[in-house]
């Protein structure tokens, strides 16, 4: 876990150091920070969901989530999704992008997200967890009626074997279609 008090202490002594000249200036923090540290904080991921910030711990507001599920179609594959925070958070929602091409009815190949609380159902009660719950279970329960990826959706409602088939194709690394799908599992 993130010692994210320890950010707010490093700040109080760089605010120190400035007042006495010995430093830069602290950049305050915005409410959408504050809300996100609390958010981060108080995550209860499943086992199978991990996050990290690969831009260290000073740029909170832009992380990765990796998931994994454990069962369903997508079982064992690895879906690495970035969020960008707006300083805004929690009044607008997380921008959340796939960063795995993925075979998925609610994902278009550029990585879009087709959930309903990243957009129409958005509200400031929601928090980070909320959206990487929803995240999981759309690999659990794929939605083929609000589809991103129209063919994909269509495969699931009408040949649901034939889109299992697909899914591992496209996880394992290869074509379906004329698309091919790099190795997610």
């Amino acid at each position: 876990m993130i010692g994210l008090f320890k950010v707010k202490e490093k700040q109080r002594e760089q605010a120190q150091n400035a007042s006495r000249g010995g430093g830069a200036s602290v950049k305050k923090q915005s409410a959408g920070e504050l809300r996100l540290h609390k958010d981060i904080s108080e995550l209860n991921l499943p086992s199978s969901c991990t996050i990290s910030f690969p831009d260290g711990k000073d740029d909170l507001m832009n992380f990765e989530v990796s998931i994994k599920p454990d069962d369903g179609y997508y079982h064992n594959g690895t879906f690495v999704f970035t969020f960008q925070v707006s300083p805004v958070y929690p009044h607008e929602a997380p921008k959340v992008k796939c960063k795995t091409k993925v075979y998925h009815p609610n994902i278009d190949l550029e990585g879009n997200v087709c959930l309903n609380i990243l957009r129409e159902d958005w509200k400031p009660v929601l928090n980070i967890n909320t959206v990487i719950y929803g995240l999981f279970h759309l690999f659990t329960e794929p939605n083929s009626e609000d589809p991103l990826n129209h063919d994909a959706a269509q495969v699931l409602r009408d040949n649901p074997k034939l889109f299992e088939t697909n899914v591992r194709r496209a996880m394992t690394g290869g074509y379906v279609g004329q698309t091919f799908f790099p190795r997610c599992i």
